[in-house]
């Protein structure tokens, strides 16, 4: 039986004990700690992605991260799974930047200037909702993470010449530049505009067509910081997320995804100094488990996703309190007329990126 006046720590731990492997708690790198020691699999979208395709034996899958992933996960997971979020309101400001009408408007104003079918392919980055992965596995398209998002553009270049992106511009910029795409190939669309803001000239000249929306966490990261960084540590290493201004990728040595990051600490030797640009919970993760190395956040001033850490311990014990009740708390459900084609999106992401 479940003791009510418990620590939710104590709760938590006792449904783990319960349900074994029928239960499985997914956090993402951006979590709080006191969340992420919950986690049976901590990692980037594309991991977590993964995981959830992958597990063939738990019941319920507790996704401490935001909607968009929780929603992935439940597109991806097997028959008789049901994935379980902490805070239903934990909401991605950058997926909100893009919605299928405004998505299906842009390809109906496509329309007037080529074949978008022929001529387009969608990809979505993987923090956007479902109804946009399922607009991309209806039309060919793909979905990609930052751990894949070069390959995936490689993927639909190779297919279509020019690709419609949404909703991170500068994921999508950073890695058409490492493509060796002009940035003048590379037009932004602006959806309250007509045509994105563009002429029919520049649509036609594209060959990533980029759409505005950026994650607020990754754009606050500056130049300045970069070149405060390095006059206050001599000797330090810049390393960006992709999800930042292309001016503070030029600037940095070198970009990735939250993974590219990770490996690059673990496999740096003791002494080297470090400034992240990226979440701030990772960050400080980072440097409590080097303390061999000098890690520091890259901008002065805290910077963490607001949605992200929404989820507590105490949410998290909600939903493990309703397993031990046999209640289903924040259960996630994608209608199978959106979680079809989205799931068609997913795969080929999946095998499209190995």
């Amino acid at each position: 039986m479940m003791n009510e006046s418990s620590s939710p720590e104590r709760r938590i731990f006792s449904a783990k004990e319960r349900f074994g492997g029928e239960l499985v708690i997914l956090g993402h790198h951006y979590q709080k700690d006191d969340v992420i020691r919950f986690a049976d699999t901590v990692g980037d979208s594309l991991q977590l992605a993964r995981a959830a395709a992958a597990n063939k034996s738990a019941k319920y899958i507790v996704f401490c991260g935001v909607h968009f992933m929780a929603e992935t996960a439940a597109i991806l997971a097997r028959p008789g799974q049901t994935v379980l979020l902490p805070e239903s309101d934990a909401l991605c400001p950058l997926a909100e930047k893009a919605d299928r009408l405004l998505v299906e408007d842009a390809w109906s104003q496509l329309e007037g200037c080529m074949s978008p079918e022929r001529d387009v392919m969608p990809i979505t980055y993987i923090n956007s909702e479902a109804d946009l992965k399922a607009f991309c596995g209806t039309h060919g398209g793909s979905v990609c993470t930052s751990s894949n998002a070069r390959k995936i553009l490689e993927w639909a270049r190779d297919r279509r010449p020019r690709t419609l992106f949404f909703p991170d511009q500068h994921l999508g910029r950073n890695c058409g530049v490492r493509m060796g795409i002009p940035l003048e190939r590379m037009p932004l669309w602006d959806p309250r505009e007509p045509l994105g803001g563009n002429s029919r000239e520049e649509l036609l000249g594209a060959q990533i067509i980029l759409w505005k929306g950026w994650c607020y966490v990754h754009q606050r990261f500056l130049p300045t910081h970069i070149i405060d960084a390095r006059r206050r540590y001599p000797g330090i290493r810049v390393w960006v997320h992709l999800e930042c201004t292309q001016e503070v990728v030029r600037l940095a040595d070198d970009a990735g995804s939250t993974t590219d990051i990770l490996r690059m600490v673990d496999a740096a030797p003791p002494g080297t100094k470090w400034a992240i640009g990226t979440e701030e919970n990772l960050v400080n993760r980072l440097a409590r488990a080097h303390p061999e190395q000098e890690i520091h956040l890259l901008s002065p001033s805290p910077n963490n996703c607001i949605t992200m850490n929404k989820t507590t311990v105490e949410s998290l014990a909600r939903v493990t309190d309703g397993l031990l009740r046999g209640e289903l708390v924040n259960p996630i459900h994608v209608p199978e007329v959106v979680a079809g084609p989205a799931s068609v999106a997913l795969q080929r992401m999946l095998e499209a990126s190995g």
